[in-house]
């Protein structure tokens, strides 16, 4: 019985230390990785980070299910990494207000520094108390526009009138701003089109999460999926694979600079720094 009894100890002991592990484990597996690469300060620049207003994961047509909406790490990181590069930083959502975040975005094993600081920073949480509606911005009066993710994109993204016509304005507005997103955030482009009528994404080089993450999840029953969204709209789809794509990461900028898109949630960091530099290079 005291070798049962101990065994059973070891056993919980070894449970304790791997579950306090596992942040770390995950992390050191490819989930949100740091970001190592050259970093651009931009003063005086404007950028604008775009959600989901969307917060219920169901089928659609139903209106029960467990909560979501925008991944914290996909609206903390580039909007930490604008800040600290100097940048003023707007937050807006599709139909203003309260923005949802994704609970689970939230816990211990996908916390991030930078969802740590979110925690802790009022400004930043009454921005997304208060988000302002996309109908009410003139996004050529900014130089990066950023499409966070989550699965509440895939509801709403894909689907607004609003979101496509003022990605086009902005593709097309002197100022020329720098525009992407990460993972469902890059759906609010496939709809925006040129000034011929045409898709405007049409042969770029373009990423967003893969149908092989969302397949491994098993969060299928979103009524849009990026990967397959953007090769119907004539993007040149790409990405990286790994033993499971929520461990991958790619980060696409288009032939022309306009473009810079990231494959999941992993890709946040990377994603807004490179389009800092691509505005940097613009200024040059």
């Amino acid at each position: 019985m005291k070798k049962l009894i101990a065994g059973l100890i070891g056993v919980v002991v070894l449970a304790g230390i791997f579950v306090l592990a596992l942040p770390t484990i995950l992390h050191k597996a490819g989930l949100h990785p740091e970001y190592h690469g050259p970093k651009v300060a931009l003063p005086a620049k404007r950028a604008l980070v775009i959600t989901t207003s969307h917060d219920v994961l169901a089928a659609p047509g139903e209106t029960e299910g467990p909560a979501t909406g925008v991944v914290a790490s996909e609206l903390t990181h580039p909007y930490y990494v604008f800040l600290d590069g100097g940048m003023q930083v707007d937050v807006a959502s599709i139909k203003g207000g309260q923005i949802p975040i994704a609970p689970d975005s939230l816990s211990r094993m996908s916390a991030t520094p930078e969802t740590e600081r979110f925690l802790q920073d009022s400004i930043f949480q009454a921005k997304v108390e208060k988000s302002i509606k996309i109908d009410a911005i003139d996004f050529s009066q900014y130089d990066i526009i950023f499409l966070a993710g989550g699965w509440g994109a895939a509801y709403d993204f894909g689907y607004s009138p609003v979101l496509p016509q003022k990605i086009s304005d902005a593709y097309y507005a002197d100022s020329k701003p720098v525009i992407g997103g990460v993972c469902h955030g890059v759906l609010g482009l496939i709809n925006a089109k040129d000034l011929d009528g045409h898709l405007l994404i049409a042969g770029r080089r373009m990423t967003g999460v893969s149908d092989k993450q969302i397949k491994e999840l098993k969060i299928e029953i979103t009524p849009q999926h990026p990967e397959t969204e953007l090769r119907k709209a004539g993007a040149l789809y790409e990405s990286q694979t790994a033993f499971r794509d929520m461990f991958a990461t790619h980060v696409v900028v288009d032939d022309e600079k306009r473009f810079v898109t990231g494959q999941n949630q992993n890709s946040g960091l990377e994603t807004a720094h490179k389009m800092m530099q691509v505005v940097a290079e613009q200024g040059q």
